[in-house]
């Protein structure tokens, strides 16, 4: 299904090479300032830049917002945001028509749609579908700024080179700037390298984006099943490329024991607090009041220029694929804002469920 969440519902549409990409947003409340600037700003982090990890495919993304904002204002109508596909180049993918190329969705496609799918680009599989999350994410951060929450993200790791630890407004302040969104400078120069190396071996890279969020009461999340953690596991995997999301010390606390992973109960400023956050900010699915700590892995870009076996579908025989056409060497810097968007907009349900955001804003 094309929709997401509750009371704050997003349905998005489009393809990579098809007219548009956009989004439909349901329940967000009336009286939000908003300007399609407060949007554009979010669409241009996603945008690919000038740097060695970028695609050369460079489409200028300029919001429009079609519906349910008036006099600067939204309206409680459906919020309609769209962004046309102008940089378009399907040659490529008709070569390919039938070599369904080794990592991606195009045979999964076929087979479940019949031969009927729009493969040009990976047509509803593509990254470019993500510009939709962006858009709406936008509007909910600014929802949950409004009661005090802040979602940020940073390129975390990137093939295996990983940053030190830095808090929120280090990380907030020095990811926005860098080419790769990493906070740690030294980290970045050494993930670039790689990434050229990878770059000029026809191959790819991964890696890992960290998301954040701070201000979170203590309470959000509806257990058994909409679990905070569920929730927005759902959502970050609905990105393509992701292949694995932890929570707080993740994967790590397989291997330690509870004394080390439990995280000790204090007081601060009559406050119940944790004196560290292995759990992410997160217990029985709900929010604990320290900070949500999420990772996600970003599998390598799939289409590398390498010759690649896959098999015909037209012929049913091993064939030889070479994939051209204009890719990301690594995508990781690109899912950073969309981590962040994802995250928002789970965050945002969820703070709409609790009654921490008003239906309409005076």
């Amino acid at each position: 299904m094309n929709s997401l969440g509750r009371l704050f519902k997003i349905t998005t549409f489009g393809e990579s090479h098809g007219r548009c990409v956009g989004v439909v947003i349901d329940g967000c409340p009336a009286g939000l300032p908003l300007a399609e600037t407060d949007i554009q700003e979010e669409v241009d982090r996603r945008r690919p830049g000038t740097g060695v990890a970028s695609t050369r495919r460079s489409e200028p993304d300029r919001v429009e917002v079609l519906s349910g904002v008036f006099n600067g204002v939204t309206t409680g109508a459906p919020v309609c945001l769209l962004i046309w596909n102008q940089d378009v180049d399907s040659s490529d993918y008709q070569r390919i028509r039938f070599l369904p190329r080794p990592g991606h969705a195009d045979y999964t496609a076929f087979a479940k749609y019949g031969g009927f799918n729009d493969f040009r680009g990976g047509g509803r599989f593509s990254g470019r579908i993500t510009a939709s999350f962006v858009m709406a994410g936008a509007i909910a951060k600014k929802l949950l700024v409004r009661c005090g929450i802040e979602v940020a993200a940073h390129a975390l790791e990137i093939g295996g080179i990983r940053a030190r630890p830095m808090e929120f407004d280090q990380i907030k302040a020095s990811a926005v700037n860098d080419p790769l969104k990493c906070a740690d400078a030294e980290a970045s120069r050494a993930m670039t390298a790689l990434i050229e190396e990878a770059r000029a071996e026809r191959d790819s890279i991964g890696g890992i984006v960290e998301g954040l969020a701070r201000g979170l009461p203590v309470g959000l999340g509806e257990p058994v099943f909409d679990t905070l953690e569920g929730d927005l596991a759902k959502a970050l995997l609905a990105i393509p490329a992701i292949k694995g999301v932890e929570f707080g010390s993740g994967f790590a606390a397989a291997i330690i024991r509870g004394s080390e992973n439990n995280d000790p109960f204090a007081l601060e400023d009559g406050r119940v607090v944790t004196v560290s956050n292995n759990a992410g900010g997160a217990l029985g699915g709900i929010s604990s009041g320290m900070p949500l700590v999420v990772r996600a892995a970003i599998k390598p870009t799939a289409s590398i220029a390498r010759p690649q076996q896959t098999v015909d579908l037209e012929k049913l025989e091993i064939a030889s694929l070479t994939v051209g056409g204009r890719h990301d060497v690594c995508i990781v810097p690109r899912a950073v804002p969309v981590v962040e968007a994802m995250m928002a907009l789970t965050l945002c349900d969820f703070a709409l469920m609790a009654g921490l955001v008003p239906r309409v804003i005076r």
